[in-house]
């Protein structure tokens, strides 16, 4: 039998007294929550100055129990990517247009269908009101948690080879179409033809021909630097588009109570900052199309040139709803009855 000295014993208890700490020092450490929050915006715009100012104010709410780690310009996969990492759970947040996230909640498509708000107020009055509770359901359906809205706004032509005043000067022109069933029957209902492409494609796509334009904001086209690789730009907002703040529902389920309301608190304050960010850059972009380093020609579709794409793209909210949910078809019906009690 193997005899011990009493400095091998003392070793051995204070062996011992460090592994009983370790379990200890770990649940310390799990007091420590990380929010790693994914989107494709592009540094030094209002999209990223809204998450720089969320971050803070989740760290100030928490005492910085919580820390929210942004990854802007795609680093962790283009929009259709980083959400379903998030329906996996082995990311906890994104930020992406409803575009993006109707691939796995398509019932959101409806936000989008072309022509749908007449304009910025009515938009802001319907998605914060009768929508939004609806909007949430759906989200958590899937295993999604809103956080809160920001937005892409209003999506206009950018082409390489004249204005789009008409169906007639989309026909048969190859557009870029978000990775979305409503952007591609709204293309076919103009008349182009929609090849869809993710985000960080579009650029190559456009200056090796395989597309001869795309519709998105000026504030999009600008950071993502496509307005380089066109000439004419029509401003004919015919599709408004909100963005949403999610994360994985099990892990916020899996929160406190005090870490919960820190996170979606500064939810009201936020937006409405973050669309009034968006919306005041929107002229000063569509002038510095004309005089940057690239002028790009700039036209705005008049009310009757609207109201004729209004009327041949029409017939997309009748396919969204034959081919919805009975939840989607009820998100569309709330915003038509909201639309009618103005």
């Amino acid at each position: 039998m193997r005899l011990f000295t009493s400095r091998t014993l003392a070793l051995l208890a204070l062996a011992g007294a460090v592994t009983l700490l370790r379990p200890a020092t770990a649940a310390a450490g799990d007091d420590q929550i990380t929010l790693k929050l994914a989107t494709v915006a592009p540094s030094r715009t209002p999209w990223a100055d809204l998450l720089k100012r969320y971050k803070n104010a989740v760290s100030k709410g928490t005492d910085g129990k919580v820390t929210v780690r942004v990854f802007l310009n795609g680093i962790k996969g283009d929009e259709l990517s980083s959400v379903r990492q998030v329906y996996k759970g082995t990311l906890q947040g994104a930020g992406a247009s409803t575009g993006a996230i109707a691939a796995l909640v398509p019932e959101l498509s409806c936000l989008e269908l072309p022509f749908l708000f007449d304009g910025y107020d009515e938009a802001d009055r319907i998605l914060d009101g009768a929508a939004r509770p609806l909007i949430e359901k759906l989200l958590e359906a899937k295993g999604f948690k809103l956080l809160m809205y920001s937005e892409n706004g209003y999506r206009s032509f950018g082409t390489k080879n004249g204005f789009i005043h008409s169906v007639a000067d989309l026909k048969a022109v190859k557009m870029r179409s978000q990775e979305n069933k409503v952007h591609v029957d709204t293309y076919r209902a103009l008349g182009a033809s929609p090849v869809t492409i993710s985000v960080g494609e579009v650029t190559t796509s456009l200056s090796t021909n395989v597309v001869d334009g795309f519709d998105n904001t000026p504030l999009f086209t600008q950071a993502a630097g496509w307005n380089q690789e066109i000439e004419y730009y029509s401003v004919s907002r015919h599709i408004y588009q909100p963005a949403l703040v999610i994360v994985n529902k099990a892990w916020f389920d899996g929160l406190s109570a005090e870490v919960q309301q820190a996170l979606t608190g500064p939810a009201a304050e936020l937006e409405k900052k973050g669309r009034k960010a968006v919306r005041a850059l929107e002229p000063l972009l569509l002038k510095n199309f004309e005089t940057g380093p690239h002028p790009v020609k700039v036209y705005a579709l008049t009310e009757a040139e609207r109201d004729a794409m209004r009327v041949v793209t029409r017939p997309v909210w009748d396919q969204f709803r034959k081919d919805t949910t009975d939840d989607g078809r009820a998100l569309l019906d709330a915003i038509l009855a909201a639309k009618g009690n103005k």
